[in-house]
């Protein structure tokens, strides 16, 4: 376990999975069939995790593919203007397009539309993997939508060989997404070898859940991981998490905001989560301050631009002395 600790403690993270672009309905409460106006932005919850890092301090390089068009050079772009390095972004050209996801900021009936038909962040290959200096990073980070597809799906564990060579410590958010995927059983296969390849799963009832086959038998999952000498967050939405490591079992809870939407807020805990670590806060401290991430990024529009900074984070800390749910 301190191995991870020390790789997250390092502050530079190489991050793999997808970047696209988020159009949200302007203003809060607009229904994206009535919308006049939308605006964009980054998105992408691999892309959103590198944000949110940058934003609290870290650094982050994200290695996923592009499509070679206006949109694909619209999330480069934004990553550069949030201060993600983008040097392992590659863009590839044909018919693959980068991820649209068109929302709302509503919580009744929220809508998200997401357009992946041959998704461009899927192109990534062994090459890529290998093209990356290992050595400049001190742990790895990925989403599970990564292995939904292939080349993707066998360049990142080859992204996972090459990072245990180089003595990084990896960090998996299981982040399923059906849609992503041929079938369940080829994801719940697919997804249980990775976590079985980390250091740190972090994921929710529902995903733990998925891998053990019923949501009822997740936390039994997420003990077998951790057992094995893992460290799991497993996420309970309102009732807040438990952090299982080093034999014990740390329960914490939410900070209760009115949210205006649903998505993102996975990506900011996991963020929020290893800046935390990275800047010398406890195991507990640090999952809380993630938790607190996610009703900031939730309670605002959009995604990529409501990650908060640590003074922000710091703020509406002060303002929420305690998390319930615990």
């Amino acid at each position: 376990m301190s191995a991870l600790i020390d790789g997250i403690k390092g502050n530079r993270f190489v991050v793999f999975g997808r970047a696209g672009m988020d159009m949200y309905a302007d203003p809060i409460g607009t229904k994206s069939e009535v919308a006049q106006v939308f605006r964009a932005d980054l998105g992408g919850s691999s892309a959103n995790i590198c944000v949110g890092l940058v934003k609290l301090g870290a650094s982050a390089s994200l290695v996923t593919s592009v499509s070679d068009d206006a949109v694909g050079r619209f999330c480069v772009n934004k990553l550069g203007d949030y201060g993600v390095d983008a040097t392992y972004v590659r863009a590839v050209g044909g018919e693959a397009r980068t991820s649209l996801a068109v929302y709302e900021s509503c919580i009744e009936d929220f809508q998200n539309v997401i357009y992946r038909n041959g998704a461009a962040d899927f192109q990534v290959s062994s090459d890529d993997m290998n093209a990356v200096d290992y050595t400049q990073f001190s742990a790895l980070i990925t989403a599970g939508t990564v292995f939904a597809a292939e080349p993707s799906r066998s360049a990142t564990f080859r992204a996972f060989d090459n990072a245990r060579a180089a003595g990084l410590p990896v960090v998996f958010d299981i982040d399923y997404r059906p849609y992503s995927w041929p079938s369940p059983e080829i994801a719940a296969e697919v997804l249980t070898r990775a976590g079985e390849a980390s250091d740190l799963i972090v994921g929710n009832d529902e995903e733990f859940g998925f891998m053990a086959g019923g949501i009822e038998k997740g936390l039994d999952k997420a003990r077998e991981l951790a057992a094995q000498g893992r460290m799991v967050i497993y996420k309970m939405g309102h009732e807040g998490a438990i952090t299982l490591t080093d034999g014990q079992e740390i329960r914490t809870g939410i900070y209760p905001v009115t949210a205006v939407k649903p998505n993102g807020a996975g990506d900011s805990f996991l963020s929020g989560f290893l800046a935390s670590v990275a800047q010398g806060h406890s195991i507990t401290d640090a999952v809380r301050r993630g938790s607190a991430c996610a009703s900031i990024v939730v309670s605002k529009p959009g995604c990529a631009n409501a990650m908060p900074t640590t003074a922000e984070l710091d703020e509406f800390l002060n303002a929420h002395p305690g998390e319930t749910g615990n």
